[in-house]
């Protein structure tokens, strides 16, 4: 198995490309969008395609309507192309037929309404696979080892298109049949080496020859400051600013104690958080009973889901970027307040270590640690030398090695490599 990292792009050539994400364009999404938009620099055309489109709650984006525009969605499928799935199964022949039916029985799903699903993503491959026919896909990416996945590998073993997949998180949270996903995928990308040594360790000899490291990354020349960062210098209100969605994993309410322990201690400061809720809000409502509870309603603000626009003013704005996650993969958000050189404190959970190297351009805290986090926070209050050290830092690792554009270098290259 080759592991590699990204490398200068080969010379151009005309390049088209089935791009697959579950349910875009979601609050998460945005990396997804500047990766795109690099492909196109690099002369590959894209088709967007989703399972689905994502509910209101988390269409945020200021380019949300654009980006559903040209996307396709598989569901709920139009009557065309239900019936072109159909017919790139038929058209299969029995060797294709066999090839779904062997999958079906082997995959990681026991019972009969899991296999039922199976068949139904079958379907999905299906009509993947007339898409790929229709638009003269060379190549087909997955951003996700979940359905989406399993909708890639149905679409090749139909027709023999090509796919490769990233992994964004623990290979645990994407779901079963990670072997047969993996094995039939020409290519993978990891974005961190922690991953990379999970997947290896997992899957063993299912692992694809090649796989790939490329962080996700950020549009160093969109996040960057409009004016020069300004430490805290003790007077006024410490402005915190926090992104992530409201769900357990990012450790909001952590956070949100570390604010209530420092405003004990006789601190001035707001905290604002940045993110839609994902547990049918449950999770909001349990960070608001916590700010009344703890006698912050005049200093935590839940913003909702926000523009990109949004985040990056509040960034600008503020004196400190904090992130309390318990297991944080890499972490996007963490990478744009590095950019717009923010103090940045983070937890040291996952990958996060590969991100952020603590006291040289971020601080790192334990996870589930209130107390840890008030005192980092703290020291960035206090401390407007180490503030400013630590901005000029975070600004030169991302512009070194986490910029956006690396993930689609390593996509172009692999398309420019196939033959036409």
């Amino acid at each position: 198995m080759d592991t590699q990292t990204a490398s200068t792009p080969p010379q151009e050539c005309p390049l088209t490309l089935g791009y697959l994400v579950p349910e875009f364009p979601g609050q998460t999404h945005i990396f997804f969008w500047r990766e795109l938009k690099s492909l196109a620099a690099l002369g590959v055309t894209s088709q967007i395609i989703s399972t689905r489109k994502p509910s209101k709650e988390i269409i945020s984006h200021s380019w949300s309507e654009k980006a559903m525009r040209q996307t396709i969605y598989l569901s709920p499928p139009t009557m065309g192309l239900a019936l072109s799935g159909i017919w790139e199964i038929v058209r299969s022949g029995p060797r294709g037929w066999k090839r779904i039916l062997s999958t079906i029985c082997v995959v990681e799903a026991h019972g009969f309404n899991k296999k039922l699903r199976m068949v139904g993503l079958a379907a999905a491959g299906g009509q993947l696979a007339a898409l790929a026919r229709q638009g003269k896909w060379r190549h087909l990416h997955v951003h996700s080892c979940a359905d989406a996945a399993n909708v890639a590998m149905f679409a090749h073993l139909i027709s023999g298109l090509t796919y490769s997949i990233t992994l964004h998180g623990p290979l645990e949270d994407y779901g079963l049949n990670q072997a047969l996903k993996w094995s039939n995928a020409e290519f993978g990308v990891v974005i961190t080496r922690k991953l990379l040594k999970e997947v290896v360790h997992a899957l063993g000899n299912s692992v694809p020859n090649t796989i790939e490291i490329a962080p996700m990354g950020v549009d160093i020349l969109h996040f960057k400051r409009d004016f020069p960062f300004i430490p805290f210098q003790g007077e006024g209100t410490f402005e915190i600013f926090s992104c992530g969605r409201l769900n357990p994993c990012k450790g909001h309410d952590d956070l949100i104690r570390a604010v209530s322990i420092l405003k004990k201690a006789g601190l001035t400061l707001r905290l604002r958080i940045a993110g839609a809720d994902d547990t049918q809000g449950v999770y909001r409502a349990l960070l608001e009973r916590l700010v009344d509870e703890s006698g912050l309603g005049d200093s935590v603000e839940l913003l909702g889901a926000v523009p990109e626009e949004v985040v990056r003013k509040g960034l600008e704005t503020s004196h400190v970027f904090a992130l309390a996650s318990l297991h944080e993969p890499l972490g996007v958000a963490i990478m744009e307040a590095m950019a717009m050189e923010m103090p940045v404190i983070a937890t040291n959970g996952g990958g996060v270590t590969e991100l952020v190297d603590d006291g040289v351009d971020g601080l790192l805290v334990p996870p589930r640690n209130p107390e840890a986090l008030a005192v980092a926070l703290q020291r960035i209050a206090e401390n407007p030398a180490l503030a400013l050290s630590l901005t000029v830092a975070a600004r030169t690792k991302i512009v070194t090695s986490f910029q956006s554009s690396l993930s689609a270098e390593i996509l172009h290259k692999h398309l420019a490599c196939k033959k036409t």
